[in-house]
């Protein structure tokens, strides 16, 4: 058995890594794809972007592990079955449990081994990419000055360039507004042709104007209507300007701003976080039912006809669980008392709509965002779950399919997959929408797909041929010959 399980064991570890590394380059790209805007033209070095890189890499492994396990195992037992090894094995009396028992406890430790990771190793990766990411976004994009139209990416300054030579790097027609002393465009440049780079340290940009005018608007010398309005201006053959740059160099931002993301945040933390959450989140409800307005002229009426009143006391409040039959009550009224309750009962009616509709959208965020962070904490656990799951959907498919490498197993696995990850997405929208209790939600995926998984252990377990296309198309040729036969069949006299 020792050999056995070594045997066994060799076979899935091989085709686990190659399926795990191959899912992670494909969710990457995925990623490259969503901040391809962000990261293009800002002149970013290549250990910036690979930082990003293996940040964002980490945090698709979670995702990754059951998509590998899934893939792996319908490999693994795929091949044994495509080869008769399988067949060989249970010849000699070696349950398909038994074959499996290795495996059962790499998958567990995988499940661990990923519940791991998304609390303790996740948070603190999802902390350092959030940090970068934002720093990349914030990074501005390269001097890159367009035809025809005036740039203002460069703070006091406004340029434009009729024309480009993108071989010789040469600009023509230039024309630079300086107005960095906020007085207006006191100070305008004019060339017929320059060159542009910005310094290493990207602190400065470094313009050689040829052929040109500068012209600068003076104070005026005089007040009133005599007041005058002089200028300089100055020609030159050859000018070198040297325009600072502010916030063209890679600046970090302080992870520490970015601390109380519920995604960088491990189990305990986040129930922490959601208790305190909660506490604010029902006070805050229970202001707006106090800030609610009543008709205290109804509440007069209503212990007129239920209790004694005290002339003395101003605030009349009806007392919970009082019974009033508000038609008895109305009618009961002259006509000046019944105008003056519908006047009110239709001015409070106005206030407590405005009140709602102030404090719906607020109420909303909030239980939204309280759902975000149980959802966070639910999730390290259901992608962990999802490891064993998906091992015992893929053993028993690949047994029962006997098809091993690339082909029908990566249908196969990419197919239940998407299937796992939509069902998986619709239960988190009813859960974040509260339209389903939280655990239904978000462990949906779970209670549909451990059913499939036991209910495949156990046909592969009993040699079921529940997807061989042979013994289908067998049956349909013992139906349709059965249904021709009946046909041909001489009638009687």
């Amino acid at each position: 058995m020792k050999r056995l399980h070594l045997f066994i064991l060799r076979t899935f570890f091989g085709p686990f890594l190659m399926t795990f590394f191959i899912v992670v380059f494909v969710l990457l790209m995925q990623f490259l794809w969503k901040y391809i805007d962000d990261m293009v033209g800002k002149g970013l070095e290549w250990n910036i972007v690979a930082e990003l890189l293996l940040y964002a890499s980490f945090a698709l492994i979670p995702m990754a592990f059951p998509l590998a396990m899934l893939l792996a195992s319908i490999m693994t037992f795929g091949n044994l079955g495509e080869n008769y090894e399988l067949v060989a094995i249970k010849a000699s009396g070696i349950s398909l449990f038994r074959i499996m028992r290795p495996l059962i406890v790499v998958a567990v430790a995988l499940s661990l081994f990923a519940f791991y990771f998304s609390n303790n190793v996740l948070p603190k990766t999802n902390l350092k990419f959030g940090a970068l990411l934002v720093s990349v976004k914030k990074q501005k994009p390269e001097m890159i000055i367009p035809e025809g139209v005036f740039t203002n990416e460069i703070d006091g300054y406004s340029i434009k360039v009729d024309k480009k030579n993108n071989k010789t790097n040469m600009l023509y027609g230039l024309m630079i507004y300086d107005h960095k002393e906020n007085k207006g465009n006191i100070k305008v440049t004019i060339a017929d042709s320059g060159s542009m780079k910005i310094s290493e340290d990207k602190k400065y940009m470094v313009m050689t104007l040829y052929s040109g005018q500068s012209a600068t608007d003076l104070e005026p010398n005089k007040r009133g209507k005599n007041r005058t309005y002089a200028f300089r201006r100055e020609s030159f053959g050859k000018e070198v300007v040297t325009i600072p740059l502010e916030g063209f160099d890679f600046q970090r931002t302080d992870e520490n701003r970015l601390r109380s993301a519920y995604k960088m945040m491990n189990l305990s933390q986040l129930n922490n976080q959601e208790d305190s959450l909660y506490n604010e989140y029902s006070s805050r409800v229970r202001r707006f039912a106090v800030s609610m307005n009543y008709p205290q002229t109804l509440s007069k009426a209503v212990l007129s006809m239920t209790q004694p009143i005290d002339s003395l006391k101003r605030d009349y409040r009806v007392q919970a669980d009082t019974l009033a039959n508000f038609e008895d009550l109305f009618q009961s009224l002259d006509s000046h008392a019944q105008s003056e309750l519908i006047s009110t009962a239709l001015g409070v009616a106005r206030s407590n709509q405005q009140t709602i509709n102030q404090n719906l959208n607020e109420l909303y965020s909030r239980k939204n965002f309280i759902n975000k962070v149980t959802m966070e904490k639910h999730r390290k656990f259901t992608w962990s779950v999802a490891c064993l799951i998906f091992f015992f959907i893929g053993a028993p498919l690949g047994a029962i399919i006997r098809k091993g490498g690339l082909g029908m197993p990566v249908v196969v696995s990419i197919l239940m997959f998407i299937t796992y990850y939509m069902v998986s997405i619709s239960g988190e929208k009813f859960a974040r929408e509260d339209m389903w209790n939280m655990t239904n939600g978000m462990w949906f995926s779970t209670f549909l797909f451990l059913p499939l998984g036991i209910f495949l252990t156990y046909k592969s377990a009993n040699d079921s041929a529940l997807l061989n296309l042979e013994t289908y198309q067998h049956n349909l040729k013992r139906l349709f010959s059965f249904l021709f036969k009946k046909k041909e069949k001489p009638e009687k006299n």
